[in-house]
C-alpha cells in the first residue's frame, strides 16, 4: 500500500493578507480514513477544499495517485454539513445523478450501480421516495452513496453528521466505517469534535487555530485497532485518546 496516495508538499493558503493555512507537508495511504481536527475556522475545511480542487494553494503542490490537484474531477466527491440532497429527484434518482459524466457505463451498469449503493446505504425500500419524505441522516447516506456512484476514489466530508441529533450521528459513524471498509476509499473527514474524530480516524491530523499548523499526527488503529462499533467508546484506551488530545487542545488554546 502506497503511503504516498495522497501528499501536501509544502502547502500554504492565504487570503489576501490573512494567513489561512500554514506551511503543510503531510502523505496519506490509499484506504485509509483521516480526519482533520481542529477548532472552527482554523484552516481544515480550507485544506480539505484544496483537495477537492475548489481552492488552490497559494503555494506547494497537493497531489493525488502522483498527478497534481488542479481542479475539481469526479475522483474527489463532496459531502456537506448541509443536506445536500436534489429535493425534486428520489432517492434512486439522486444515486443516479451521481454517475451523470460516467460515458463508460452501460444502462444496465448504472442500475446495478445503483442497486448496490441502495443496498449498502440501507435504503432499498425508500428508493422512491423523495428528500422531503425521509430523514436527515437517510439524506446524508444518500448523499455518500451519490458520490461512491460517481466513481469516487476520495470522500470528502465537511462535518457531514453535525446538524444530526447524537443517537442518528452515532449509528451513522459505525455505518461510515463499514463503508470505507468495504469500499477501500480514502476519506479526509473535518470535524471538531474530539470523541468523533477518535471513533472515525485511522488518522487524526490535530490542527492549530488559525492559520492551521499541525499540531500532531495520530496514528488512531495503532492505539485502538481498525473495528470500531459503539462500544468502542466504552473501553479504557478510547477514554485515554480522547481525553489526551482535550488535554493537548486545552493546553494549546489556554482553555480552562
Amino acid at each position: 500500500m502506497s503511503e504516498n496516495y495522497l501528499s501536501f508538499e509544502k502547502v500554504k493558503k492565504s487570503f489576501g493578507a490573512v494567513p489561512v493555512v500554514s506551511q503543510t507537508t503531510l502523505s496519506f495511504a490509499r484506504g485509509s480514513l483521516i480526519v482533520f481536527l481542529g477548532p472552527s475556522g482554523c484552516g481544515k475545511t480550507t485544506l480539505m477544499r484544496m483537495v477537492g480542487g475548489l481552492d488552490r494553494p497559494s503555494s506547494g503542490t497537493i497531489r493525488l495517485d502522483g498527478e497534481a490537484v488542479a481542479g475539481p474531477d469526479r475522483r474527489r466527491g463532496m459531502v456537506f454539513q448541509s443536506y445536500s440532497s436534489f429535493p425534486w429527484l428520489t432517492v434512486e434518482g439522486n444515486i443516479a445523478f451521481g454517475m451523470r459524466y460516467r460515458n463508460d457505463l452501460s444502462d444496465a451498469q448504472r442500475q446495478e450501480r445503483i442497486g448496490h449503493y441502495l443496498k449498502l446505504i440501507g435504503l432499498e425500500e425508500f428508493r422512491h421516495s423523495y428528500p422531503n419524505r425521509i430523514s436527515g441522516g437517510m439524506r446524508q447516506r444518500v448523499a455518500i452513496a451519490r458520490s461512491l456512484a460517481a466513481g469516487s476514489d476520495v470522500l470528502l466530508m465537511d462535518e457531514p453528521f453535525g446538524a444530526l441529533d447524537a443517537l442518528t450521528r452515532e449509528r451513522l459513524q459505525v455505518q461510515l466505517r463499514a463503508i470505507q471498509s468495504s469500499e477501500e476509499k480514502t476519506i479526509i473527514f473535518v470535524t471538531h469534535d474530539v470523541e468523533e474524530a477518535v471513533f472515525l480516524a485511522d488518522r487524526i491530523i490535530l490542527f492549530s487555530a488559525r492559520p492551521a499548523t499541525v499540531l500532531r499526527d495520530i496514528d488512531v488503529t495503532a492505539l485502538l485497532g481498525s473495528e470500531r462499533q459503539l462500544e468502542t467508546r466504552e473501553n479504557e484506551a478510547f477514554f485515554k485518546l480522547r481525553n489526551d488530545i482535550l488535554h493537548l487542545i486545552r493546553t494549546v488554546t489556554g482553555s480552562s
